[in-house]
Protein backbone atom coordinates (compact mmCIF):
# COMPACT_ATOMS: atom_id res chain seq x y z
CA UNK A 1 0.00 0.00 0.00
CA UNK A 2 2.70 2.34 1.05
CA UNK A 3 4.79 1.38 -2.54
CA UNK A 4 1.05 2.29 -4.20
CA UNK A 5 0.90 5.62 -2.09
CA UNK A 6 4.51 6.53 -2.88
CA UNK A 7 4.07 6.34 -6.63
CA UNK A 8 0.69 7.99 -6.98
CA UNK A 9 2.68 10.81 -5.16
CA UNK A 10 5.41 10.63 -7.47
CA UNK A 11 3.03 10.79 -10.69
CA UNK A 12 1.02 13.57 -8.95
CA UNK A 13 4.73 15.70 -8.14
CA UNK A 14 5.65 15.05 -12.26
CA UNK A 15 2.01 15.96 -13.26
CA UNK A 16 2.06 19.26 -11.45
CA UNK A 17 5.61 20.01 -12.37
CA UNK A 18 4.53 19.45 -15.86
CA UNK A 19 2.06 21.72 -15.60
CA UNK A 20 3.66 24.79 -14.08
CA UNK A 21 6.24 23.90 -17.18
CA UNK A 22 3.75 24.54 -19.61
CA UNK A 23 2.24 27.63 -17.69
CA UNK A 24 5.35 29.46 -18.04
CA UNK A 25 6.16 28.31 -21.59
CA UNK A 26 2.50 30.08 -21.97
CA UNK A 27 3.43 32.78 -20.23
CA UNK A 28 6.83 33.75 -22.06
CA UNK A 29 4.52 33.21 -25.09
CA UNK A 30 2.19 35.40 -25.00
CA UNK A 31 5.09 38.09 -23.64
CA UNK A 32 7.05 37.73 -26.59
CA UNK A 33 3.79 37.89 -28.78
CA UNK A 34 2.82 41.03 -27.29
CA UNK A 35 5.56 42.61 -27.72
CA UNK A 36 6.71 42.09 -31.32
CA UNK A 37 2.68 42.61 -32.20
CA UNK A 38 2.87 46.11 -30.60
CA UNK A 39 6.45 46.36 -32.19
CA UNK A 40 5.67 45.00 -35.63
CA UNK A 41 2.19 44.99 -35.97
CA UNK A 42 -0.16 41.55 -36.36
CA UNK A 43 0.75 41.10 -39.76
CA UNK A 44 4.10 41.89 -39.41
CA UNK A 45 4.83 39.11 -37.06
CA UNK A 46 5.26 35.75 -37.45
CA UNK A 47 5.21 32.47 -35.63
CA UNK A 48 9.05 31.90 -36.08
CA UNK A 49 9.44 35.80 -34.74
CA UNK A 50 7.54 34.62 -31.21
CA UNK A 51 9.58 31.52 -31.36
CA UNK A 52 12.96 32.73 -31.66
CA UNK A 53 11.76 35.67 -28.85
CA UNK A 54 10.22 33.21 -26.58
CA UNK A 55 13.07 30.77 -26.66
CA UNK A 56 11.10 27.51 -27.74
CA UNK A 57 10.57 26.07 -31.08
CA UNK A 58 7.85 26.60 -33.76
CA UNK A 59 6.18 23.53 -33.12
CA UNK A 60 6.12 24.54 -29.33
CA UNK A 61 4.22 27.91 -29.69
CA UNK A 62 1.05 25.78 -31.99
CA UNK A 63 1.15 23.08 -29.40
CA UNK A 64 1.18 25.27 -26.25
CA UNK A 65 -0.75 28.21 -27.65
CA UNK A 66 -2.02 28.02 -31.24
CA UNK A 67 -1.67 30.78 -33.89
CA UNK A 68 -1.65 34.37 -33.46
CA UNK A 69 -5.25 34.91 -33.08
CA UNK A 70 -4.74 32.72 -30.01
CA UNK A 71 -1.78 33.98 -28.87
CA UNK A 72 -3.84 37.68 -28.85
CA UNK A 73 -6.88 36.25 -27.24
CA UNK A 74 -4.49 34.54 -24.38
CA UNK A 75 -2.79 37.84 -23.74
CA UNK A 76 -6.58 40.05 -23.79
CA UNK A 77 -7.85 37.40 -21.14
CA UNK A 78 -4.08 37.80 -18.93
CA UNK A 79 -4.48 41.44 -19.54
CA UNK A 80 -8.06 41.46 -18.00
CA UNK A 81 -7.39 39.99 -14.73
CA UNK A 82 -3.39 41.00 -14.42
CA UNK A 83 -2.45 37.12 -14.12
CA UNK A 84 -2.65 34.10 -15.84
CA UNK A 85 -3.82 32.41 -12.90
CA UNK A 86 -7.16 30.39 -14.89
CA UNK A 87 -9.71 32.27 -12.66
CA UNK A 88 -12.49 34.49 -14.49
CA UNK A 89 -12.76 38.11 -13.41
CA UNK A 90 -16.07 37.77 -12.45
CA UNK A 91 -14.90 35.18 -9.86
CA UNK A 92 -12.60 37.25 -8.42
CA UNK A 93 -12.28 39.09 -5.40
CA UNK A 94 -12.74 42.61 -6.86
CA UNK A 95 -15.99 41.88 -8.35
CA UNK A 96 -17.11 40.63 -5.34
CA UNK A 97 -16.04 43.76 -2.92
CA UNK A 98 -17.51 46.02 -5.88
CA UNK A 99 -20.80 44.04 -5.71
CA UNK A 100 -20.63 44.34 -2.26
CA UNK A 101 -20.44 48.23 -2.24
CA UNK A 102 -23.96 49.58 -1.09
CA UNK A 103 -23.36 53.25 -2.76
CA UNK A 104 -24.07 53.11 -6.46
CA UNK A 105 -22.25 56.22 -6.76
CA UNK A 106 -19.09 54.63 -5.01
CA UNK A 107 -19.80 51.48 -6.63
CA UNK A 108 -19.36 53.05 -10.29
CA UNK A 109 -16.77 55.01 -8.78
CA UNK A 110 -15.01 51.65 -7.72
CA UNK A 111 -15.76 50.60 -11.21
CA UNK A 112 -14.24 53.25 -13.24
CA UNK A 113 -11.17 53.02 -11.24
CA UNK A 114 -10.83 49.26 -11.80
CA UNK A 115 -11.66 49.59 -15.95
CA UNK A 116 -8.50 51.90 -16.25
CA UNK A 117 -6.17 49.81 -14.51
CA UNK A 118 -7.67 46.78 -17.02
CA UNK A 119 -7.54 49.14 -20.07
CA UNK A 120 -3.41 50.41 -18.59
CA UNK A 121 -2.82 46.49 -19.11
CA UNK A 122 -4.92 45.80 -22.43
CA UNK A 123 -4.78 48.82 -24.40
CA UNK A 124 -1.72 47.90 -27.10
CA UNK A 125 -3.10 44.50 -27.58
CA UNK A 126 -6.59 45.85 -28.32
CA UNK A 127 -5.07 48.46 -30.71
CA UNK A 128 -3.04 45.50 -32.24
CA UNK A 129 -6.60 43.45 -32.60
CA UNK A 130 -8.54 46.46 -33.87
CA UNK A 131 -6.04 47.29 -36.63
CA UNK A 132 -5.82 43.80 -37.56
CA UNK A 133 -9.39 42.92 -37.93
CA UNK A 134 -9.31 45.11 -40.50
CA UNK A 135 -7.48 42.94 -42.51
CA UNK A 136 -7.45 39.55 -41.30
CA UNK A 137 -10.56 37.03 -40.90
CA UNK A 138 -9.54 35.56 -37.75
CA UNK A 139 -8.53 38.50 -36.30
CA UNK A 140 -12.29 40.07 -37.42
CA UNK A 141 -13.81 37.04 -35.87
CA UNK A 142 -11.99 36.56 -32.30
CA UNK A 143 -12.97 40.95 -32.12
CA UNK A 144 -16.15 40.77 -32.81
CA UNK A 145 -16.52 38.10 -30.45
CA UNK A 146 -14.43 39.72 -27.74
CA UNK A 147 -16.75 42.70 -28.47
CA UNK A 148 -19.89 40.73 -28.08
CA UNK A 149 -18.69 39.00 -24.90
CA UNK A 150 -18.12 42.00 -23.34
CA UNK A 151 -21.79 43.20 -24.15
CA UNK A 152 -23.27 40.11 -22.92
CA UNK A 153 -21.59 40.05 -19.54
CA UNK A 154 -22.33 43.92 -18.87
CA UNK A 155 -25.59 42.78 -18.41
CA UNK A 156 -24.96 41.49 -15.13
CA UNK A 157 -24.22 44.77 -13.50
CA UNK A 158 -26.69 46.22 -15.02
CA UNK A 159 -29.21 43.90 -13.82
CA UNK A 160 -27.79 44.33 -10.33
CA UNK A 161 -28.55 47.79 -10.18
CA UNK A 162 -31.70 47.41 -11.79
CA UNK A 163 -32.61 44.65 -9.01
CA UNK A 164 -31.72 47.47 -6.22
CA UNK A 165 -34.03 50.45 -7.59
CA UNK A 166 -31.19 52.41 -8.63
CA UNK A 167 -31.07 53.35 -12.24
CA UNK A 168 -32.71 56.54 -13.26
CA UNK A 169 -36.26 56.20 -13.39
CA UNK A 170 -36.64 56.01 -17.86
CA UNK A 171 -33.28 53.93 -17.90
CA UNK A 172 -33.75 49.60 -18.74
CA UNK A 173 -31.62 47.18 -17.96
CA UNK A 174 -30.64 47.11 -21.55
CA UNK A 175 -29.67 50.83 -21.18
CA UNK A 176 -27.75 50.62 -18.05
CA UNK A 177 -26.28 47.69 -20.17
CA UNK A 178 -25.15 49.77 -23.18
CA UNK A 179 -23.50 52.08 -20.74
CA UNK A 180 -21.18 49.86 -19.06
CA UNK A 181 -20.56 48.54 -22.56
CA UNK A 182 -19.49 51.96 -23.86
CA UNK A 183 -17.16 52.38 -20.41
CA UNK A 184 -14.91 49.52 -20.64
CA UNK A 185 -14.44 49.59 -23.88
CA UNK A 186 -10.42 50.07 -24.07
CA UNK A 187 -10.69 52.46 -27.35
CA UNK A 188 -11.59 55.18 -25.24
CA UNK A 189 -8.48 54.67 -23.04
CA UNK A 190 -6.58 54.66 -26.20
CA UNK A 191 -8.27 57.40 -27.85
CA UNK A 192 -8.35 59.86 -25.01
CA UNK A 193 -5.08 59.08 -23.36
CA UNK A 194 -3.02 57.96 -26.04
CA UNK A 195 -4.05 60.04 -28.79
CA UNK A 196 -5.54 63.13 -27.16
CA UNK A 197 -2.78 63.20 -23.93
CA UNK A 198 -5.35 63.25 -21.56
CA UNK A 199 -3.56 61.86 -18.32
CA UNK A 200 -4.78 58.44 -16.19
CA UNK A 201 -6.48 60.45 -13.53
CA UNK A 202 -8.51 63.04 -15.77
CA UNK A 203 -9.91 59.96 -17.62
CA UNK A 204 -10.72 58.11 -14.89
CA UNK A 205 -12.63 61.05 -13.39
CA UNK A 206 -14.10 61.57 -16.91
CA UNK A 207 -14.91 57.71 -17.12
CA UNK A 208 -16.63 57.69 -13.57
CA UNK A 209 -19.02 61.00 -13.85
CA UNK A 210 -20.14 59.17 -17.38
CA UNK A 211 -21.25 56.12 -15.70
CA UNK A 212 -22.66 57.58 -12.33
CA UNK A 213 -24.83 60.25 -14.95
CA UNK A 214 -25.33 57.95 -17.61
CA UNK A 215 -27.33 55.03 -15.00
CA UNK A 216 -28.17 57.04 -11.92
CA UNK A 217 -28.82 60.83 -13.51
CA UNK A 218 -26.13 62.32 -10.82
Amino acid sequence: MARVERERSDRNYVSEVRADQARRTRRRLVDAAVGLFVERGYAGTTIDAIAAAAGVSRKTVFDSVGGKAQLVKLAYDFAIVGDDEPVPLIDRQEIAALNAEPDPAARLAAYAAMVVRIDIRISPIWRVLESAAAHDAEAAALHATLVEQRWTSMHRPAQLFASRGELRPELDVEGAAGVLWLANDPSLFDKLVRQRGWSVERFQAWLTELTQVGLLGR
